[in-house]
């Protein structure tokens, strides 16, 4: 077979090509591209030109191997099906490219065993650190993460025993707040409406603040709806319509987030029920679309993305195990 040469494999680009352009050595090389070690700004120039020329892609693996770590930060998350971790992630990647550090993200959909698997894949990599959501991780992460050496940051909740920093708020507090708002507009037959996923351990909890409050009231849930995985405005709209054809005196709703809440509102719109006077409506995470509604949501907000910047920073600093409670606000809005 007869090979012509358009058809021969172009051998890639090495960092020996990189330095021979640049008139420096690979070492030099190798300290630019890491931005580690000593070298003058007209090196780097040199460096970085001869990189976008010759369109130089660093081997990470052997960097790393050879380092025996790499700028990688893994950050693991349930979900990106809505807005509320990509701002978590979109404050923890800043922080960490402005500093040369590189993010990889993973996601769990709320498994702690898929959260097992990927913990074992980025350690296998070597990252700097790894940033976590919540506090719940089986036996098996936790050990993976302690032989690792790698400093941790679990965030977005404070209820539970932290690896190494936390940064977050209580969820049990957030769900307690708002029993205790809504039973303070007078509301006294209150509803909670969630969705079918163990794995969300956040949730959990504020549903048991959420009772908890009800109870420093002298009250007790009037009904309750998990509808199926995942979260939507549709879910919500549906699990309203089927909580109130089952109880239809109820005069308040929790909905286990903002997606959920808003589709609640739009089956209140549908069916001519008055917000709030006949139905106060309770959301949580504060997302824009909620206070764009005719009447602003009644929510708890939460700093997503503070809670990724201030993670980041603390494992760029190598500081010492810390807790940061970001704390929440509670908007009282127009629906409740």
């Amino acid at each position: 077979m007869v090979i012509n040469d358009r058809e021969r494999p172009v051998p890639a680009v090495t960092i020996a090509d990189v330095a021979r352009l640049a008139g420096v050595g690979e070492s030099t090389v190798s300290r630019v591209l890491r931005r580690s070690g000593s070298y003058s700004e007209e090196t780097r120039d040199k460096v970085l030109r001869a990189v976008s020329a010759l369109g130089y892609v660093p081997n990470r693996i052997a960097g790393a191997l050879a380092s025996t770590e790499s700028d990688l930060v893994a950050l693991i998350v349930p979900s990106l099906a809505n807005i509320v971790f990509p701002d978590v992630l979109r404050g923890a990647s800043v922080a960490l490219e402005s500093s040369g550090f590189q993010s990889v993200i993973g996601v769990t959909d709320y498994e702690e065993a898929r959260e097992e698997d990927l913990i074992a894949s980025v350690l296998a990599w070597r990252p700097r650190a790894l940033i976590l959501a919540g506090l719940e991780h089986t036996d098996r992460s936790r050990a993976m993460i302690a032989a690792s050496g790698v400093r941790v940051a679990e965030i977005l909740d404070l209820d539970g025993q932290g690896i190494d920093h936390v940064v977050g708020f209580s969820q049990h507090a957030a769900g307690r707040d708002t029993a205790r708002h809504l039973v303070g507009r007078g509301r006294r037959r209150l509803a909670y409406l969630g969705i079918r996923l163990p794995g969300d351990s956040r949730a959990r909890k504020r549903h048991e603040g959420f009772l908890a409050g009800l109870a420093e009231a002298g009250l007790s849930p009037a009904d309750q709806e998990l509808v199926p995985a995942p979260s939507s405005a549709e879910a919500g709209r549906i699990g309203l319509a089927t909580l109130l054809a089952r109880t239809p005196d109820l005069d308040a709703v929790y909905f286990v987030n903002d997606d959920m809440a808003i589709g609640g509102y739009f089956h209140c719109l549908a069916e001519g029920i008055t917000v709030p006077d006949r139905l106060a409506l309770f959301g949580f995470n504060g997302l824009e679309v909620g206070q764009a509604l005719p009447q602003p949501l009644s929510t708890i907000r939460t700093p997503r993305y503070r809670a990724g910047e201030v993670a980041a920073g603390l494992l760029l600093a190598q500081a010492p195990a810390t807790v940061v409670d970001t704390g929440y606000e509670l908007v009282p809005g127009a629906t409740s």
